[in-house]
């Protein structure tokens, strides 16, 4: 288990990811990060983070930097999305096994499971069917992250574990109108409905499918809850091959896109209607994970999704001029 003082490079500090990982690390008396920007350290370039981490040597390391987006962005840069994450991916953890990192943690999504996978997702379900379309490249670049750490366990005797959440949404959240998920945009697009005295809004495709969300801050508990796993434990469960060395990591519930919508009204206080664009993609029908093996090792979610909104609208009001910019 890491202490107080372990050397912890947290690899994309800024996103939403990271920086939810961040405060929860300093929150636990964390202090001794290694948080360098983009214009710091460039994580698609191998010299550079191999010369990283010859410096700096950390300790431990959470690889939270990925290229992300919703439907609209995977859709419309497909090749930025499996080339970046699988730069970044090979050079950060190619670089922690050959500088001796005690160990890593993979952050990785639930999109890498079949489109029809069985409902709820198990961890067993992993390359059982083919992909969803919309987000298959960055998909095959998170399965090709958790296997690459899968490999080196076996080859090199590593500690390198993923956790794959579902759906994050809070603060910090990227609410662009067109690259961002679906629940910070629909923050953003009912903010804005709100501020027009617009009659309606429109949302993206039928409203039918099932969604769970997570918020960001339960997921970066549950990160570091595995990260510091006793070693017995970390093996049994996550380093024993072929079992798979990763968790879910979610609430286990999960809400249409239309009561998703009609949460998100409410908390915006949008008097409009709603309109469901139906020629517009879906996506996957259904995304749930199946949290049951997370839950037997002693973590589960805390935050009511309602909740969970209500904080990330805040956070919105507070930082509206920067995240609108």
């Amino acid at each position: 288990m890491m202490n107080k003082n372990s050397r912890i490079f947290v690899a994309g500090a800024r996103g939403l990811v990271g920086s939810a990982m961040v405060r929860r690390l300093r929150a636990e008396g964390y202090d001794n990060l290694l948080t360098p920007e983009r214009d710091q350290l460039d994580l698609t370039n191998q010299a550079a983070v191999r010369d990283f981490f010859h410096r700096e040597k950390p300790e431990y390391v959470i690889l939270a930097a990925a290229r992300v987006g919703g439907i609209h962005a995977n859709n419309t840069y497909p090749a930025e999305f499996i080339y970046q994450n699988l730069a970044i991916q090979n050079n950060v953890i190619h670089s922690a096994w050959e500088c001796g990192v005690e160990r890593l943690l993979f952050l990785g999504s639930s999109c890498i499971y079949p489109r029809l996978a069985p409902q709820p997702m198990r961890e067993e379900h992993l390359l059982t069917g083919s992909l969803e379309p919309t987000n298959e490249p960055y998909a095959i670049a998170k399965i090709a992250g958790l296997k690459m750490c899968e490999a080196y366990n076996r080859q090199y005797g590593t500690r390198f574990v993923a956790v794959m959440p579902t759906n994050l949404y809070g603060p910090g959240d990227n609410f662009h109108p067109e690259n961002s998920h679906v629940l910070p945009a629909l923050i953003r697009r009912f903010h804005e409905a709100k501020l027009a005295g617009a009659s309606e809004v429109v949302v993206w495709g039928s409203g039918k499918p099932m969604r769970e969300f997570l918020f960001v801050d339960d997921m970066a508990d549950g990160s570091l809850f595995v990260l510091n796993l006793p070693d017995e434990v970390l093996a049994e469960n996550l380093l024993s091959y072929p079992r798979p060395c990763f968790v879910n990591l979610g609430t286990g519930e999960d809400v249409s896109i239309r009561q998703l919508a009609e949460t998100v009204r409410e908390v915006v206080g949008f008097a409009g209607k709603l309109v469901f664009d139906t020629s517009k993609p879906d996506g996957t029908p259904r995304k749930l994970l199946e949290v049951s093996r997370l839950r037997e090792l002693g973590w589960r979610a805390r935050t009511p999704l309602r909740e969970g909104i209500e904080q990330t609208y805040r956070w919105f009001l507070d930082n509206a001029e920067r995240v609108r910019g």
